[in-house]
């Protein structure tokens, strides 16, 4: 009953069919609700031809319909692909290649990026909630769908079978399918459930895009435990004030999101106008939460509990660090320990185990990770690794790209990525410890550091800031300050203030764009 992660769903249904199971803004639908409607969405899957493992996207802004589309393609046996509803077409038209995607769960509001796909002759054959008469695939409209059966669907899914994929830049650009099974989700669900306690009196903030790793745990751990997702229209998530409101309007008790959107809420969200006595958990995670604005945040939120989940999207979260009431403001917040369900290993560039204190590679063994890359054998072969584990056994490790170091007490601490670690004139130089230093400085909101080769045949290393509002930006004042905090080598060979950074759709700094910036500016 409880291998698949839409057993979840159909167990909760049962058992409290009239508790709300997800909510936005006014709209909700129970347990019951939920699993009716997804059961629908499974048939009419089926009925168009979705075999066991065949990937269905999902295009569209998020809504109430979000959660049926994704428990109705895995109650169909399928696995779904989320789709950046912001993508343009070429980028869209390339994960459905990739994917082979055949058949998509869309909107109204997508009809004009579906006509610019269809020009690309793309292999889509059905869409499923919005009529497009004028392409030539099925459509298959909501009228539809909602005259379907709602009992449970007779298809053979294990926990092994693939339940979603979601696709990530990677270092290089190229997009990369990372594919779970409902075992490997589950396992997270049931594992971060558990480590926060979670329960039918919760209620989860969906703040992340479908597309990004972190909405896994409002939808898939809040099943589990029979909680609510409050799903944060995207508009919201750009007005932080309104997303203060929605926070309490809503008596969220639980919020997951990236150190970004906690920044803007401290200091553009007008917090200080609104109770948020339900809030009992704040969990970070994604990239490195500023220790002086996390110090500022939880003085706001006393009564809450602040915590830093880590863990790449390959292997989902493996690791957890309740922030204690009295942590250091200058000090980096440590990514706690391995989860029991899991096992790890540090290592040396040699595939050595590393000394305790000693930064290297950490290799993720867990029930949490993923089956591999979708399509990606090559780099399959790279980041799997079998080794012996501390008690003597071979076991197959993922290698996570990310620097580590264990210390005395045993908890983790992040050095950084192993993809942005620069030599300059010699000296090994982690960017992540750059942008740490520069988010220590008096005034600064966010720092951003790159490197770009220079004509030496070394690099140069680029830093970016943005400021607060009453900051006075001297950029003297920083530099000085600055270099109290760096080695010489490490200190920017130009750091410049901006009124904000490009961003990925998941809200992380994108570097890669602020480097291109860098060198056209330097080639104009």
């Amino acid at each position: 009953m409880t291998g698949l992660i839409h057993d979840w769903l159909a167990r909760h249904a049962e058992r409290t069919p009239d508790r709300p199971a997800v909510c936005f803004l006014e709209s909700s639908l129970t347990y019951s609700e939920l699993f009716a409607q997804a059961n629908q969405l499974a048939h009419c899957l089926l009925e168009a031809g979705v075999q066991p493992g065949d990937r269905v996207g999902i295009y569209m802004d998020k809504s109430l319909y979000t959660p049926v589309a994704l428990y109705g393609i895995m109650s169909a046996g399928g696995a779904y692909v989320p789709l950046d509803p912001s993508a343009g077409a070429e980028r869209l038209a390339g994960l459905l290649r990739d994917a082979d995607i055949r058949i998509m769960i869309s909107a109204h509001g997508k009809r004009r990026a579906l006509r610019a796909v269809d020009r690309l002759d793309q292999p889509l054959h059905t869409i499923v909630g919005v009529e497009m008469t004028d392409l030539e695939v099925a459509t298959i409209r909501h009228e539809v769908v909602s005259a379907a059966p709602t009992t449970t669907a007779n298809v053979e899914v294990s926990p092994d079978s693939l339940a979603y994929i979601i696709y990530t830049s990677g270092s290089t650009g190229q997009p990369k399918g990372i594919m779970h099974t409902h075992g490997s989700g589950l396992a997270f669900a049931t594992w971060a459930a558990a480590e926060y306690g979670l329960s039918e009196r919760d209620r989860l903030s969906n703040h992340a895009p479908l597309h990004f790793d972190l909405s896994i745990f409002d939808y898939f751990a809040g099943v589990v435990a029979g909680a609510c997702t409050v799903i944060i229209p995207e508009e919201y998530t750009r007005l932080p004030a309104s997303y203060a409101e929605l926070i309490h309007t809503q008596r969220v008790s639980v919020l997951f999101t990236v150190p970004f959107a906690l920044i803007q809420l401290l200091h553009l969200g007008a917090i200080e106008r609104f109770e948020f006595d339900a809030l009992r958990w704040v969990i970070f995670g994604g990239e490195p939460f500023a220790p002086i604005h996390l110090t500022a945040l939880m003085a706001r939120w006393p009564h809450v509990r602040f915590d830093n989940m880590y863990g790449p999207a390959e292997v989902n979260g493996v690791t957890h660090y309740t922030v204690p009431d009295d942590h250091d403001p200058t000090a980096a917040v440590s990514i706690g320990r391995i989860a029991h369900t899991a096992a790890a290993l540090i290592m040396n560039s040699d595939h050595t185990p590393c000394a305790r204190g000693e930064v290297g590679e950490l290799w993720i063994d867990s029930p949490t990770m993923m089956r591999g890359y979708w399509n990606r054998d090559e780099l399959n072969e790279a980041v799997f690794v079998t080794a012996c584990n501390n008690a003597g056994a071979s076991v197959r490790y993922f290698r996570t790209g990310d620097l580590v170091s264990k210390g005395e007490d045993g908890l983790l601490h992040f050095a950084g990525r192993k993809d942005r670690q620069v030599k300059i004139r010699g000296y090994r130089v982690e960017l992540d410890e750059v942008e740490l230093a520069l988010t220590g400085l008096d005034d600064v909101v966010e720092g951003a550091a790159f490197a770009l080769p220079d004509e030496q045949g070394s690099n140069q290393i680029y830093a970016q800031v943005t400021l607060g509002d009453d900051a006075a930006g001297d950029l003297s004042i920083l530099s000085r300050s600055l270099r109290s905090r760096l080695p010489w080598y490490a200190m920017p060979a130009t750091l410049s203030i901006a009124a904000d950074f490009p961003r990925t759709t998941s809200g992380k700094i994108d570097r890669r764009a602020l480097a291109r910036q860098a060198q056209e500016q330097q080639q104009s």
